[in-house]
């Protein structure tokens, strides 16, 4: 079910409307329940493709069950290493596909996502940090919520818990105007500017498979505009979503806070898929940091352990986006960015001392730079997600050469640091001329009448495309 179709549009009124009809707790329960189950079955031809994802969801809270009713180690590990064979088998990983495959088509959207939230429900239930009596239906409304299915938000059980039909919130005029401002405004970077950066990135893409002198510009352009296109595609997906969930009195968490804005890699992914990054961090960099303190109790060495955890959860994080050989360099990337962006923070601090390291990165030359640097390396890295066959990103690295990737990276990093430093100034040019203008009487009548009209222009402008525009984060 496309984000921009009418099919869609038609079943979030429905929804919408069905829920709020009364405030019975075990009714709106019903309408999410029955919400999600229709939503996934859009996806699928038939009764058989579905199968597979009720048997992970099956496996997945009896294995819940298992660590609830026995909180050991022994059976976490089991449960998790059950739960991980069986995603990676749905999951059709290159390595197993000649030696475990079901022999029919079915559904794999969604698999990774309900996979993050059943290992964090079954790590919580260890700890003792669930409330008690999830039922089935409870966890097929946390694990499948039709808004967080195909790609998160990534939301904690226990937040998602209080709203679970129970949170009443009156849809006032003012949550109902910001609710269809923030998708409206989803909905122009999804199906409208995206789509553009999309056009700029397939135009330019085939003529990447025909060697000449400036391939590498072509490759730096192609590059930049699938990074914009992912982004806003993306992010303006979360928007969607998240306004919605705001007619249904849920509060999403937000996915994204500015990630060009990032000094630095791992800055970068404190702000970009910011509930995947906080799961990682939760559930693989926290465990694996505090096993390599306690193996290696040294002060001295705690940094340089740092800077292997974050090798490990970012390959781990890398691998994660894709089924082939590729996206085992993609991980090798995202580890090797995460882990050099540590060492360069202890290399200067060692040399620098910790006040002059931070005031040298408070200096605009610095700061730009940095900037210009991470957006270069994150996309040059994004190659993996748009070359995902490893025949075609090894033929197009050896025809880009080392010089022509280097190149590239050089004219990608000082181009955004440009823009970068452009855009600031204009931006903050703007808010200061804004800052002066005089409020308008009648302001409530101006922006439903400017919410209105985007409405109408986004709905003129997807009627032009062919093809409604895809989610593209889904194949991840």
């Amino acid at each position: 079910m496309s984000l921009s179709s009418s099919s869609f549009l038609a079943f979030i009124a429905l929804v919408v409307i069905g829920y709020h009809l009364t405030t019975s707790v075990a009714y709106r329960r019903s309408i999410m329940t029955l919400a999600n189950a229709a939503f996934i079955a859009s996806y699928v031809g038939g009764i058989e493709q579905m199968l597979p994802l009720v048997g992970f969801l099956l496996l997945g809270y009896i294995a819940l069950q298992a660590v609830r009713s026995r909180p050991g180690g022994v059976v976490l590990a089991v449960g998790i290493a059950v739960v991980l064979a069986a995603y990676v088998i749905l999951k059709r990983f290159s390595f197993i596909e000649n030696v475990v495959q079901l022999p029919f088509p079915y559904l794999i959207v969604g698999l990774s996502y309900i996979l993050f939230r059943v290992v964090h429900l079954m790590v919580d239930a260890r700890a003792g940090d669930l409330p008690n009596g999830i039922g089935p239906l409870a966890f097929f409304r946390y694990t499948c919520n039709f808004l967080c299915f195909v790609s998160g938000p990534i939301q904690r059980y226990q937040d998602f818990a209080p709203m679970d039909g129970v949170e009443i919130v009156p849809l006032d005029a003012d949550r109902v105007y910001a609710a269809f401002a923030r998708v409206v405004a989803g909905y122009i970077r999804f199906a409208v500017v995206a789509e553009a950066a999309d056009y700029v990135y397939l135009t330019l893409r085939p003529h990447l498979f025909a060697t000449g002198p400036m391939l590498w510009v072509l490759f730096a352009i192609c590059a930049a505009a699938y990074t914009a296109y992912l982004y806003l595609n993306f992010s303006g997906y979360m928007d969607i979503v998240i306004g919605i969930g705001m007619l249904l009195g849920m509060s999403l968490p937000e996915n994204f806070d500015r990630p060009f804005s990032a000094r630095s890699f791992l800055e970068f992914w404190q702000r970009w898929h910011m509930t995947l990054s906080e799961w990682f961090k939760l559930y693989v960099f926290t465990p694996l940091m505090m096993r390599l303190m306690t193996r290696w109790p040294s002060a001295e060495l705690t940094a340089y352990l740092g800077v292997f955890a974050f090798f490990v959860t970012f390959l781990i994080m890398g691998v994660w986006h894709g089924s082939t050989m590729v996206f085992v360099i993609y991980g090798l990337l995202m580890g090797a960015g995460a882990s050099g962006n540590k060492l360069w923070q202890i290399f200067c601090a060692e040399r620098l001392g910790r006040k002059r390291y931070r005031a040298l990165s408070q200096t605009p030359a610095y700061v730009y730079l940095a900037r210009g640097l991470t957006f270069s390396y994150f996309t040059v890295a994004l190659t993996c997600l748009w070359e995902p066959e490893l025949s075609q990103y090894l033929a197009l690295a050896g025809r880009l050469g080392a010089i022509g990737i280097c190149a590239a990276f050089v004219v990608l990093a000082l181009g955004f640091a440009l823009g970068a430093l452009i855009f600031d100034a204009g931006w903050g040019w703007v808010r200061t001329r804004a800052g002066s203008l005089p409020v308008l009487p009648g302001a409530l009548i101006y922006r439903n009448i400017g919410l209105a009209v985007c409405i109408l222009a986004v709905l003129m402008i997807t009627s032009l495309f062919n093809n409604a525009p895809e989610f593209v984060y889904k194949a991840f």
